[in-house]
């Protein structure tokens, strides 16, 4: 089958969806929204055009739908597109806590129709460099992780400075920042995690949280967002037994550090810093540390849309599957639980 998509919500992401999943094959067979001005700008580009979900659900040309509304109606849309026999794909995050998605999941088993969530972000390059050291271990035992993502840029915007409508960067990036750790280790508990959440320009919505997440096969997990540290630092640090990688930012610019033989060979002698005497942290000579370019890898956000419609056709396994979307909003939910006791807290990890 050729998937034929409704685009519920004619924002950022859904103009994204109607201008990138054609790539894969997919026709655009309706757009609504119920701000007038969207509607303008999508009847511009061509598109059947409705007002309302409702309509556009009715619409027996339309057999799959990507919701890029507000997250607290998630839940909603995809109950009422399950109830019209449609295909769903929902933004991130799927649903505001783990009961909204079982009630989701279940309603679309019933309907025999297929759900999944837009996790765009496991296609990132500057993410799959860091896949590809820990499959094929580039660096050794990796002991830590460190996944961070600053902006001077401060104030979110729209819906997203409310807690109602499902604001707040745990909703927003935390989402995909958490995936993508699961989606590195994959099978891998987490035995512990902490959790601090902060309101620093926001007052009812979080815009910054740090999470230290300690994991069953010894890797210590550091995800830290903020929308107000003006100095960034880098996007990846991998670190191991046998090197250290760092991606810079999303251009995937960085290195594979490692220890050259000229510092293995270095006799145990106290060196006089600006800090003081001391042997450990003495200033690496030259030749010290050897420097490799960080692993190619390939991928395209598109590919996303490649495997739904090989889904649809019985060629392919989903690629997110729901079980990994629950796992997500339930460490979600840990962060916020952590926050708020001050205590670090197991997930439920079913």
């Amino acid at each position: 089958m050729v998937i034929k998509l409704g685009v519920i919500g004619y924002g950022g992401m859904g103009k994204w969806h109607a201008k990138n999943a054609p790539r894969a094959g997919v026709e655009i067979a309706a757009v609504c929204d119920i701000v007038e001005e969207r509607r303008k700008e999508a009847e511009a580009e061509g598109y059947k055009l409705y007002k309302s979900a409702e309509a556009l659900l009715a619409d027996p040309n339309v057999n799959t739908v990507v919701l890029t509304v507000p997250n607290y109606l998630h839940k909603e849309m995809c109950l009422k597109a399950a109830a019209a026999g449609k295909n769903v794909i929902t933004e991130k995050p799927a649903a505001m806590n783990v009961a909204e998605l079982d009630e989701m999941e279940a309603a679309c088993k019933k309907a025999g129709v297929f759900l999944t969530a837009h996790q765009n972000r496991r296609w990132d390059k500057d993410m799959l460099i860091v896949k590809k050291a820990y499959d094929e271990g580039f660096l050794g035992n990796i002991f830590t992780i460190e996944s961070k993502l600053h902006s001077g840029n401060g104030y979110m915007h729209e819906w997203h400075i409310y807690k109602k409508y499902g604001g707040g960067m745990i909703y927003d990036w935390g989402v995909h920042l958490i995936d993508q750790i699961l989606f590195i280790l994959p099978g891998v508990k987490i035995t512990s995690l902490y959790a601090d959440v902060k309101n620093v320009l926001h007052e009812e919505v979080d815009d910054y949280f740090k999470i230290i997440m300690k994991m069953s096969n010894g890797i210590t997990v550091h995800i830290e967002l903020s929308t107000y540290i003006l100095e960034y630092q880098p996007r990846w640090l991998a670190a191991g037994d046998k090197g250290t990688l760092i991606v810079k930012s999303f251009g995937c610019d960085g290195n594979i550090y490692r220890t050259g033989q000229m510092l293995e060979k270095l006799p145990p002698q106290i060196t006089e810093t600006v800090a003081g005497p001391t042997r450990q942290f003495a200033p690496i000579p030259p030749g010290g540390i050897v420097t490799e370019p960080l692993p190619e890898v390939k991928s395209d956000w598109v590919d996303f849309y490649e495997n739904v419609s090989a889904v649809l056709n019985g060629k392919e396994e989903s690629k997110i599957k729901i079980t990994e979307v629950r796992r997500v909003l339930a460490v979600m939910e840990a962060v916020r639980k952590s926050a708020e006791t001050g205590q670090a807290v197991v997930p439920g990890q079913e």
